[in-house]
């Protein structure tokens, strides 16, 4: 049975923590918010068994700042709210080690609630977790498997992002080079500290390959029968991942589309779902699965255009979503296809599952999970049918009248008023989320660029 989203580590579990470490005494305490960005602060130890033993309160405007760390001021939780502490309370079996940050370091993951410890409805964790509790009340579990892509890079001299060269030949790749060894063999001493950094951590790291582009890279991690120990793993494994980078004097960026001319990175979602007696209640001798992953499918194709505010939160993440790219454009699904948004992988009948490609590596991941689960929830519950499997290139076969949507704007205003988006994630939480979209939106739109100059200056 999975753990709720507001299970709460016990001070026993620290004390435990720091009698087999005793040389931690700088702590990171993280919370993530809804633009699924780790913040948090740094303790000594005594502080960290303070907070398991009673909390520690932080302001709620934290929630609702944008990606940059700005207050999203129109939300009403800053001033309005007289910026007012919530309690931030820690996960269970998030305390560990870190690795990268020193002999001495370690760090732990933590809910908010509110004063009266209620789950606090805008933290995305708890978003996942009621999620979660839905289906589970049906009687099945989700089995959660999460595969994020990202670059390694560096800046040249201006400051600008290139592809880092390799740690042990010293030179830049410049091919796609995709499934290349002597890439993985080229950047072995970062991989080796990744590696060493997951299994301190207990983040179920396996198998690597080199991706699409030059310098890009996706590892796997392991997919567990709890939706929300899956998600932590991949919220703290690309916090890992970046600082591990750092100590090579790399910069890993899981941005989704960081050059024009090559692929983007992306976040795939592998998910199943558990019966009562733990068995895959997707498997199937049909290479489609059951009728159940079939009606899985079927609703979350239904309403992947309100998703997509999640799927793709920033100005940026559009740029990845173009035909013949191993990126979707539209609502489609195949078996053994990776030219579509839901994929049946090719496998054994008991391992059946969906893959589900939308997502880019710069959504939150409780976030993208939570909504790919509802959207399978509700396609279960309303048997919706998916329609006929794609055969072939999916690109060619993209419906002209629905495609998924291709403009931040466009994303925002569907998922603002989507009634099932408020139904699964909290009416409050879709309208704050939807604020600090806007906002974020706003203030983007609103910095003159480079491009600009050199489109405009002369021209216009």
């Amino acid at each position: 049975m999975p753990k709720s989203s507001s299970a709460i580590a016990t001070i026993e579990e620290a004390r435990a923590f720091f009698d087999a470490n005793p040389d931690i005494d700088a702590v990171d305490i993280i919370f993530t918010n809804l633009s699924g960005v780790p913040r948090g602060k740094r303790l000594r130890q005594h502080e960290v068994l303070a907070v398991y033993e009673s909390g520690r309160f932080l302001p709620g405007s934290v929630l609702v700042i944008d990606i940059t760390g700005r207050d999203t001021e129109e939300t009403g939780l800053v001033w309005e709210d007289g910026d007012a502490d919530r309690y931030c309370l820690p996960v269970p079996g998030t305390l560990v080690r870190a690795p990268w940050l020193g002999d001495g370091a370690g760090q732990f993951t933590t809910s908010f609630y509110e004063l009266d410890h209620t789950p606090s409805d805008l933290d995305p964790r708890h978003v996942l977790g009621r999620v979660v509790d839905r289906l589970v009340a049906d009687g099945l579990t989700p089995v959660v498997a999460v595969e994020l892509e990202f670059f390694l890079l560096e800046q040249d001299g201006s400051g600008r992002p290139m592809i880092a060269r390799g740690l042990n030949s010293g030179e830049q790749p410049w091919a796609n080079e995709v499934y290349s060894l002597r890439e993985m063999e080229d950047f072995k001493p970062f991989f080796d500290d990744l590696y060493a950094a997951c299994d301190a951590q207990d983040i179920p790291l396996e198998s690597g390959i080199s991706e699409y582009a030059p310098g890009q890279f996706e590892l796997t991690l392991r997919h567990k029968p709890d939706a929300l120990r899956a998600t932590d793993d991949a919220v703290m494994y690309k916090r890992l991942v970046k600082g591990v980078a750092a100590q090579h004097g790399m910069i890993a960026s899981f941005m989704a589309k960081p050059f024009a001319e090559q692929a983007g990175s992306g976040m795939h979602l592998h998910v199943s779902m558990a019966d009562g007696d733990g068995n895959n209640a997707f498997a199937s001798e049909d290479p489609e699965g059951s009728p159940l992953l079939r009606h899985a499918i079927g609703g979350m194709k239904e309403w992947l255009g309100e998703s997509m505010a999640i799927f793709a939160p920033n100005a940026n993440s559009y740029r990845r979503f173009k035909a013949n790219s191993y990126a979707p454009v539209a609502p489609t699904w195949g078996v053994n296809n990776r030219t579509v948004s839901l994929r049946v992988p090719a496998g054994s009948p008991a391992s059946r599952h969906v893959e589900h490609r939308i997502c880019g590596a710069d959504a939150n991941p409780y976030l993208a999970v939570a909504t790919v689960l509802a959207g399978m929830h509700y396609g279960m519950t309303n048997t919706v049918d998916p329609g006929s499997a794609i055969v072939g290139n999916g690109y060619e076969q993209a419906p002209e009248d629905y495609r998924l949507p291709n403009h931040w704007a466009a994303a925002i205003e569907a998922f603002k008023n989507s009634a099932r988006m408020r139904d699964y994630l909290g009416d409050r939480f879709v309208t704050h989320y939807t604020t600090v979209k806007e906002v974020e939106m706003a203030r983007f739109m609103a910095e003159v660029t480079e491009l600009d100059y050199a489109w405009y200056m002369h021209n216009a």
